[in-house]
């Protein structure tokens, strides 16, 4: 495989061999992306060691799987979406090339990991996109009442449930990315809203779309 940073013309090419058609402000973004990915994880090891192909197939491609999801769901319509532990930007940053409805806040303390975030949201041009250097627990009341809260690895799910349900919307959801199935039965008074697998680098992977039946403030 080609090591070099991709062009727009090569993550088109490469995003069709998983039946993904990008248009050119996509191609465009996912490539700046990438490179910015790149020459950050060189420095800080932001993602661990790979070329572009990999972190594509394997990390990116979960963003547009989740754009399809979110796509599907009752979502609030004056939405404020958290990103808990955004991390390296996944799936946030490329998310928001495939879904960028209502504001979208990347929650992450760590000062190097916000310093890349501010500057991929700057090089993509991200609407409706900011990046929060603070803690979840004093980002949440400060976003409250906020529709969707994403978390990809940022802790085990029931103590996220724990976390985000007193700043919840009433009718908010909290997805979850999990390598399994949601469990059959759920901590009162959460209840599975929705539900989805897809592959990614062949493996399976879920969403689960989380809804409280009643939110104390």
């Amino acid at each position: 495989m080609d090591e070099a940073p991709p062009n727009p013309t090569q993550v088109i090419r490469f995003c069709a061999k998983f039946n993904r058609s990008l248009t050119e402000a996509q191609a465009l973004g996912l490539s700046r992306y990438l490179r910015l990915l790149l020459q950050w994880n060189a420095r800080i090891n932001l993602v661990g060691p790979g070329e572009w192909q990999v972190v594509l197939a394997d990390l990116v491609a979960d963003s547009w799987h989740l754009g399809d999801f979110l796509r599907t769901l009752p979502l609030p319509g004056a939405l404020c979406t958290a990103d808990l532990g955004a991390g390296a930007g996944l799936p946030g940053i490329p998310l928001r090339l495939f879904w960028n409805a209502g504001d979208y806040h990347l929650v992450e303390i760590r000062q190097k990991r916000t310093a890349f975030l501010l500057q991929a949201v700057a090089a993509l041009e991200l609407r409706r996109t900011f990046v929060r250097p603070q803690r979840a627990e004093q980002a949440l009341p400060a976003l409250a009442p906020v529709g969707l809260c994403l978390s990809r690895a940022f802790m085990p799910w029931p103590g996220l449930l724990d976390l985000v349900r007193p700043w919840l919307a009433h009718d908010g959801l909290v997805v979850v990315m999990a390598n399994e199935a949601p469990p059959d039965v759920l901590p009162i008074p959460w209840c599975l809203a929705a539900a989805t697998d897809y592959s990614a680098a062949e493996k399976t992977r879920y969403f689960w779309a989380l809804a409280a039946a009643s939110i104390s403030r």
